[in-house]
């Protein structure tokens, strides 16, 4: 794995891609966890929670997971980097740009996501690594959720 100095802001730029890395391991969407982060959430829906009037009601034909649901996934989820920075003393999640809910992930589907880094800038306060991720049904080849996370490395 190769490293790079968390403030060489020019090494850097060698991990900036417009290619997202390959698809991380896939992870079944269950009835059940769908359940408990309703309980958790307080977000009951019937479109997640009950199956029989999704059966009749629902366009998809089943139960769908909620779109945090699927967001929360994303460490579960893990795509490895190929590289690693050094020399930071913390790294903090700063934020996020962008999320977008782009297609159902049906209950009983498995997903899976993939990453690339958008963009390596420095401030006053640190380096800002810009990391787009997508996490899309297996067989499927539009993302159901595109998210843009921000790291500051201080």
């Amino acid at each position: 794995m190769k490293q790079y100095k968390y403030d060489d802001l020019d090494a850097l730029q060698e991990i900036v891609s417009e290619d997202f890395g390959d698809w991380g391991s896939s992870l079944r969407i269950t009835q059940e966890m769908v359940d408990q982060f309703a309980e958790l959430s307080g977000d009951n829906y019937w479109l997640h929670t009950d199956p029989e009037k999704c059966k009749t009601m629902s366009p998809f034909g089943g139960t769908i997971a909620h779109g945090f649901l699927t967001l929360i996934l994303l460490p579960k989820l893990g795509t490895e980097p190929q590289w690693e920075l050094t020399g930071f003393n913390n790294m903090l999640n700063y934020g996020s740009n962008k999320l977008r809910f782009t297609g159902v992930v049906p209950v009983g589907s498995e997903v899976h996501a993939r990453s690339r880094v958008a963009s390596v800038s420095q401030s006053a306060k640190g380096t800002t690594v810009v990391m787009e991720q997508q996490v899309a049904v297996v067989g499927q080849e539009r993302p159901a959720l595109v998210y843009e996370l921000i790291f500051m490395y201080l």
